[in-house]
């Protein structure tokens, strides 16, 4: 018999799974921010800084307030960096911070065959490729900026106007040729893989290997998850993994499960606990891996989320920079937040409480106001104003202390 697995179970499965029902360290180090890398397996990059970068916020909602420049010192961030150290970064779902330990797995992503344009730019700018290469060989690791090269000049719009010599060393970084050591105001800074890479990093897990130990590191990270839900987590097509989830059933790794309401089948990671009760309360990046991928977060949490930073202000239903609100095993509601650092203010553009939650707001607006001043504290900044509107406002503005 499958083991079947109520909705609720499969919500605390996951919000266990990914660290989020654990007391917070009373003192947070270099260890505590790897061992969280560690569990989510990436953090995800993104440019966005209105309240703050994607990648910090993760370790900000398992961990509680940290020194984000510890996080900086270890994944080589905000410094010239001139060697690699134990991080670097890759497309590993997106773009993201990934241990350079894990170089190996994605041996087979950078050696794939790229899409016909890009091919294409690559067959005719051979030599542009190989100049650039020799640069960084000669040069040692610095931003594509500072390439010393005719092509490598500003556009129209500025140095974000990307030039032939900025694809070229992006090119030679999806395929390997160059690594990622740090990065300087947010810019990357790249070197000649085979001038920074330990000997260990170098080596190749063939792609079966591979996409069999992403597929297992997934399913950790989820708890509970559909074959759709594991292919994302490392950006896989589902047929790829599929193969993958059948060897790990075999091996044990996944035990074959059904999640009432869940059309698909689902599987349960090895030694994955089912708690019977979960204790969380978090603010979430949108690319925070409990809701990354859209389709998950509304089957588990019946809760549809799309991204707003890229739509016209008209358009936004919920603000900019929109962060789901967890409370236990529930995502309850939905927070705008931008630092207004010159004011010192972190101001809650929007808050708009779940309609399945609005009946529990004076509960949920206790465990959700010190968030938000926790927020406002690990930024430095001395006050909580909400400058907008939405459903949760008015008890949000009335629970937050004032200064």
């Amino acid at each position: 018999m499958v083991r079947r697995l109520s909705l609720a179970a499969a919500r605390r499965i996951a919000v266990d799974a990914q660290g989020l029902n654990r007391p917070r360290p009373a003192k947070v180090g270099p260890a505590s921010l790897r061992r969280e890398i560690a569990r989510l397996g990436v953090l995800q990059l993104d440019t966005v800084n209105v309240f703050e970068r994607s990648h910090y916020l993760p370790l900000f909602s398992r961990l509680g307030r940290f020194d984000r420049t510890a996080l900086d010192r270890l994944i080589h961030h905000d410094q010239r960096a001139t060697k690699l150290g134990a991080y670097t970064e890759y497309l590993a779902h997106e773009a993201a911070i990934l241990p350079v330990a894990d170089w190996p797995l994605w041996a087979w992503h950078r050696a794939r065959p790229e899409k016909p344009s890009t091919a294409k730019w690559m067959a005719a700018n051979q030599r542009l490729l190989g100049e650039v290469l020799d640069e960084f060989r000669a040069s040692g690791p610095m931003r594509i900026k500072d390439l010393d090269h005719p092509q490598n000049v500003p556009t129209a719009g500025g140095w974000w106007n990307k030039n032939e010599a900025y694809w070229a060393a992006t090119l030679l970084w999806r395929r390997g040729d160059l690594v990622v050591v740090g990065r300087d105001r947010f810019e990357r800074i790249l070197a000649a893989a085979d001038d920074v890479l330990p000997p260990e990093a170098r080596a190749e897990v063939p792609q079966d290997e591979a996409i069999v130990e992403l597929i297992r590191r997934a399913s950790v990270a989820y708890g509970v998850a559909t074959l759709a839900d594991l292919a994302d987590y490392p950006r896989l097509k589902v047929a790829t993994a599929r193969s993958a989830v059948e060897t790990l059933v075999s091996r044990g790794e996944l035990e074959p499960v059904e999640v009432d309401g869940w059309a698909q089948q689902a599987w349960l990671a090895r030694g994955q606990r089912v708690p019977r009760t979960v204790t969380a309360a978090a603010l979430l990046s949108p690319f925070d891996p409990l809701v990354w991928f859209r389709p998950r977060a509304e089957r588990l949490f019946g809760f549809r989320y799309r991204i707003s930073i890229y739509k016209p202000a008209a358009q936004r239903e919920h603000g900019y920079y929109v962060l789901p609100v967890l409370v236990d095993d529930e995502l309850v509601g939905r927070v705008d937040l931008k630092a207004d650092r010159k004011a010192g203010i972190l101001r809650v553009q929007h808050a708009h409480i779940e309609p399945g939650a609005a009946g529990r707001s004076a509960e949920l607006t206790v465990r959700v106001a010190p968030l938000l001043a926790e927020a406002a504290a690990w930024q430095g900044l001395a006050e909580v104003a909400f400058t907008g509107p939405g459903t949760w406002t008015p008890a949000l503005s009335a629970a937050c202390p004032r200064p």
